[in-house]
């Protein structure tokens, strides 16, 4: 993996897949990475008003996107921009603030985090939930990723239900033969 890039990015850009670094692998799997170039198309979207099949050329283009999981990164970029109003009205409930005030990074990881939830059964719900955290980490602000676990962390048992019970159940039973 190259080191990323050293000049700072002009204010308002896109993240750049690499920057922030907090993670404490440097290799990231190929979903890893199609999250994270789905988000920095998911920050072009919210903030320019990007058109999907746009973001999608230009994002391919850019380095590093070969290593990325190229199907999950069509599924969720242009699934998030699709179900935009869905998304949002599933995490809308959840916050404490208006959605207009949530950061483009911290509204993206929701996205993200939702969509899988809804359409990635295939991903366990702790898996979408930590990679959502750890964007948020990489790429948002000092304590957005709080802000990210809390919403999705409020609406896992709502979408995947059957899932989250039982693994609450199996963290239950195993604290339950720890204490004995």
């Amino acid at each position: 993996m190259s080191p990323a890039p050293t000049t700072p990015r002009a204010a308002g850009a896109a993240p750049r897949p690499g920057e922030g670094g907090t993670r404490k692998s440097s290799v990231k799997s190929p979903r890893s990475r199609a999250r994270e170039f789905a988000l920095q198309g998911l920050y072009q979207h919210l903030v320019g008003g990007g058109d999907a099949a746009a973001i999608d050329v230009f994002t391919r283009e850019l380095q590093g996107f070969a290593k990325a999981d190229a199907a999950h990164f069509d599924a969720l970029l242009h699934g998030c921009i699709e179900l935009a109003d869905d998304l949002d009205a599933l995490i809308v409930p959840l916050l404490d603030r208006r959605l207009a005030d949530i950061s483009p990074i911290e509204r993206g990881c929701m996205w993200i985090g939702a969509y899988e939830f809804l359409k990635c059964p295939d991903v366990p719900w702790r898996v979408v939930l930590n990679e959502c955290i750890e964007l948020a980490k990489d790429f948002g602000g000092t304590d957005g990723h709080k802000y990210v676990n809390a919403v999705l962390n409020g609406l896992a048992p709502q979408l995947r239900a059957p899932e989250v019970a039982a693994d609450r159940a199996r963290v239950r039973a195993a604290k339950g033969r720890d204490a004995t």
